[in-house]
């Protein structure tokens, strides 16, 4: 409340183009909170069009037709002001905009000035800047309204400013041109992406700039996910004079989440824990990807490792999570589950986790794809995974097809193949041969085929191109393999995943090696510890081979000599396989990094492979 004036916000569950669906959404939040007697709504950043079309943007029927629904929202806003995103064209020129509308008419619009175009971001592509503090006019059917960077005079006691998200972030933004004697309203609609952290961020943000402004400041995200690998956390801001005044849940599975600003009855809300940020985040992006597909579900070929452990249990926590969330109806209602009325009286009659684990038979489907180099260790804690969870489970051999497609070659060769001189074809035949299987039972059931690859191994191609690279997602794809082993811990020790207790024992490793040779991924790299360590020094802070020797070296973790081994290795064969990071399945960005090339770390796919600054070591 300022000046008894009730403030909201609401984050909205969008996609690229799904105009009735995002028209939805937007309708029903602004009669929501007109219901709840709001005078005052932001919604987040390009939610008529969808923040991710891309080039789509491009398209002058794609900007006329957010023009279209903004026509349409209009005449919904009566006795409220709301701030609404979409892309519009002015002077030929098209620009990332906020429309705001006044008890049903348009008072102006505010264009964004600060783009960003780093990491998973390419605004500068589609849209231009505008320039801070240039105020200027345009006219729509005849009709003039202000533009650019302008305030809203509220009414005598109030004016209303705007930053559109990365606004907020540099030194020269929008609200430094926002002079006024009365109390201060600064809306800020954004299109954040989840990472790591980033939450913190956006909160001291908002507080300093409350402070330093001497203004309340708001901030309202998109929710979900979206366009296919970014996440929004759906997050609602508010922060008065450098006070935080509130924040909403996030991570919500509803369409849209209303929060109503009420400083006395706001409570601070812990959002620190890294791994409940990564279950609560990959839980709604899986939810999304599922639904937004149309598919019917998940299969995962179990190997009873880290990874696909790891996969498992994000299927099983996306149901456990969403049904908390939205409630049990909703959920089948959302996921589209084929249900008899026997089938769900016996669901409803059911125990909570009893109720997950016959959702979770309904939704993932499992495989363990033994060979002779597997191992019974990872068979059972494969098994151990799926009966906990309920996945529906699958075991066969595919010894026969490696064989037969061996001796096919042997044959045609005139030749043997052996271990000792086609150790990585032999290994690569029988991760290849698991892959048309998992495929066809995925396409059986008309479900997403879940890749468990994860970022430690995309860096120095440690997988098999169109084996256990296959997938229409990775959803581990964007964390490192230490990561993912703390995760599991955490799974095991916090969420009372006692089917972990196997995995835990087990020893990275590919199992695609005679058993008697004691294969092992570590010893077939180097330390993961390390590895990370190289990645983010490479890759997130763009440093050279032998300054991250120097900084590496300090630890004394390592002798010299093997750290210029790992390093050496790890630049190599980082060049190397390039080729193999352009063909995964995509992933969800979850860390302040990736190693997408679509999305966020662009390397030539041949290159001189690091030879000159290589010799420096």
């Amino acid at each position: 409340m300022i000046n008894n004036i009730k403030i909201a916000a609401a984050s909205l569950n969008q996609t690229p183009i799904h105009w009735k669906r995002n028209y939805k959404n937007i309708i029903k939040s602004i009669e929501d909170a007109k219901s709840n007697n709001v005078n005052i709504l932001c919604l987040p950043e390009l939610c008529i069009s969808g923040y991710g079309c891309q080039d789509l943007f491009f398209n002058d029927w794609v900007i006329k037709k957010s023009f279209k629904i903004l026509k349409k929202i209009i005449p919904i806003c009566s006795k409220i002001l709301v701030a609404v995103g979409l892309p519009l064209k002015y002077k030929n020129d098209i620009y990332n905009a906020i429309c705001i509308i006044n008890n049903s008419k348009i008072v102006g619009f505010i264009l964004k000035s600060n783009l960003p175009n780093d990491g998973i971001h390419y605004e500068k592509r589609w849209f231009k800047s505008w320039k801070i503090g240039k105020k200027a006019k345009i006219n729509i059917n005849n009709k003039t309204y202000p533009i650019g960077t302008i305030k809203i005079e509220y009414n005598k006691k109030l004016d209303i400013g705007f930053e559109i998200c990365r606004d907020a972030w540099d030194k020269e933004r929008p609200i430094n041109y926002l002079k006024t004697k009365k109390e201060l309203l600064i809306l800020n609609p954004v299109g954040s992406h989840f990472a790591f952290g980033k939450y913190e961020f956006w909160k001291e943000l908002i507080i300093k700039t409350s402070r330093k402004y001497n203004c309340t400041y708001l901030s309202t995200n998109l929710l979900g996910n979206e366009s296919g690998k970014v996440i929004y956390d759906g997050h609602v801001i508010a922060a008065q004079n450098g006070k935080l005044i509130g924040e909403n849940k996030r991570f919500s599975f509803n369409d849209y989440n209303l929060y109503i600003i009420d400083r006395k009855n706001y409570k601070k809300l812990d959002n620190r824990n890294q791994y409940e940020e990564f279950f609560n985040a990959s839980s709604l992006a899986l939810f999304d990807y599922k639904r937004k597909s149309n598919c019917d579900g998940f299969v995962l070929s179990l190997s009873g490792g880290l990874d696909s452990a790891t996969v498992a249990i994000m299927v099983s926590e996306m149901i456990k999570r969403a049904i908390k969330n939205i409630g049990l109806d909703k959920f089948i209602n959302r996921f589209k589950i084929k249900l008899n009325e026997k089938e769900y009286q016996k669901i409803i009659n059911l125990k909570n986790r009893d109720i997950h684990k016959e959702l979770t038979q309904k939704i993932l489907i499992t495989a363990y794809q033994k060979s002779k180099n597997s191992t019974s260790e990872t068979l059972d804690a494969a098994k151990s995974i799926s009966h906990f969870i309920g996945s529906k489970f699958y075991l066969w051999n595919i010894d026969n097809e490696v064989t037969s497609v061996t001796n096919k070659i042997e044959k045609v060769l005139n030749q043997k193949l052996t271990w000792k001189k086609d150790n990585l074809t032999k290994q690569n035949i029988q991760s290849r041969m698991r892959s048309p299987m998992i495929w066809m039972l995925a396409n059986v059931n008309n479900s997403l085929l879940l890749s468990t690859s994860n970022r430690s191994e995309s860096a120095v191609g440690y997988a098999t191109m169109d084996g256990d690279t296959s997938g229409s997602i990775a959803p581990i794809a964007g964390v490192n393999k230490i990561f993912i082993l703390n995760t599991i811990k955490y799974a095991f020790k916090k969420l009372k995943y006692d089917c972990l207790k196997n995995v835990l024992k087990l020893k990275p490793s590919a199992e695609l090696l005679p058993k008697e040779m004691n294969q092992n991924d570590e010893k077939d790299l180097m330390p993961y510890s390390i590895m990370t360590k190289i990645e983010r020094l490479a890759v997130k802070k763009s440093k050279s081979p032998i300054y991250i020797f120097k900084e590496l070296s300090k630890s004394k973790e390592l002798s010299n000599d093997d750290l210029k081994i790992f390093i050496k290795k790890f630049f190599i064969l980082f060049s190397k396989n390039q080729w193999k990071r352009e063909r995964y399945a995509p992933s969800f960005h979850f860390d302040d990094f990736s190693l997408d090339p679509n999305s966020w770390f662009r390397f030539p796919i041949l290159s001189g492979n690091y030879k000159e600054e290589l010799k420096k070591l």
